[in-house]
């Protein structure tokens, strides 16, 4: 857990600031008195417990949004050393470069190897810079290809950690094929012969993330979100303005309840109350109990069932409507 004194708060948060900023003012008093106030101390960490327990059952999707940006909550890296042991990280596309957005390599889940892959952001502004805001070029899709195809050979479980507010939209991205390269890893990613568990950590939006986000299972952690565009772009779109954000939010339905609703996600997994930055070790707790389990079951079916599965997965998402067409009509 992050210490008070360097710890971030959103607006929304604020009751809960209220709080620890009282039990420091005790623990003062506490020390300049020599007074034991431990039982009141204990009472206003039993008032945070319940205000983050409040604050997790009545998010809005906006802020369910906030969340999944919070400056203190844990990215891929993070993820792996905390769920992971002999982290391999393995590097470049064999093309261009090594796209320091796009991490993964080898590594020990529980008593397993398993290639994980994921994007990483950065947690302050030079690492935010080196990490290009967690916005892959096509030479990180293409690097992420590479260590899927690897982890093919050597029938190894690929794990993919989603957390991107898209893939990056310079030029020279373009100049390179960013669309291809996207493309190219949705195709390849649906006949993988082993088994592919994609996990939305933290942003999910647009090509971006479906470029690591074809998998036996999608899943995504409790304040994430997944949609085809962020709601400030959405409300600028429509309103002209990002004033409608939080509108926005509302309408593209991008929660993860509103996902597995759909059908486009398989299972919501559980974070921390409050959020997952208050608790690394928890959270990669309750997403590596979500995995270990998973990738048994996986492995327990054949190859060419899983991709057969995987195909109709996808095939089947989305919904529309069948009009009969009578020849005037046509006409």
């Amino acid at each position: 857990m992050i210490a008070l004194k360097n710890r971030q708060f959103l607006e929304f948060e604020k009751p809960i600031k209220d709080l620890y900023e009282q039990i420091e003012e005790l623990m003062i008093t506490q020390e300049n008195s020599k007074t034991d106030l431990s039982d009141a101390i204990a009472l206003v960490e039993q008032n945070i417990e319940e205000a983050k327990k409040y604050l997790t059952e009545n998010l809005t999707p906006w802020q369910r949004v906030q969340l999944s940006r919070h400056p203190d909550r844990p990215y891929t890296l993070k993820y792996i050393n905390k769920m992971c042991t002999n982290f391999i990280e393995l590097h470049g596309d064999r093309n261009v470069k090594d796209d320091k957005a796009m991490v993964g390599g080898f590594a020990q889940l529980g008593d397993k190897t398993v290639m994980i892959i994921g994007q990483q952001k950065g947690n302050n502004t030079k690492s935010r810079q080196y990490r290009n805001f967690g916005m892959a070029n096509p030479e990180g899709y293409r690097k992420a290809l590479r260590l899927m195809k690897l982890a093919e050979k050597f029938n190894k479980p690929i794990i993919t950690l989603i957390d991107t507010p898209g893939a990056y939209p310079g030029l020279e991205a373009e100049e390179r094929g960013q669309g291809e390269a996207i493309a190219r890893n949705i195709y390849e990613m649906i006949s993988l012969k082993v088994p592919v568990i994609c996990v939305i950590i933290g942003e999910g939006a647009s090509g971006g993330a479906l470029g690591i986000g074809v998998g036996d299972k999608v899943v995504m952690m409790e304040n994430t979100w997944y949609t085809v565009i962020s709601p400030e772009s959405c409300s600028s779109i429509l309103w002209r303005s990002w004033d409608k954000k939080e509108l926005a939010a509302e309408q593209l339905r991008l929660t993860g309840t509103d996902m597995l609703k759909f059908g486009l996600v398989d299972q919501v997994v559980p974070e921390p109350l409050g959020g997952a930055h208050w608790d690394y070790d928890q959270a990669a707790t309750l997403l590596k109990e979500y995995l270990i389990p998973t990738i048994n079951e996986l492995e327990k079916i054949s190859a060419a069932e899983r991709i057969d599965n995987r195909i109709k997965k996808f095939g089947n998402m989305g919904f529309w409507e069948e009009k009969e067409v009578n020849e005037t009509t046509a006409q």
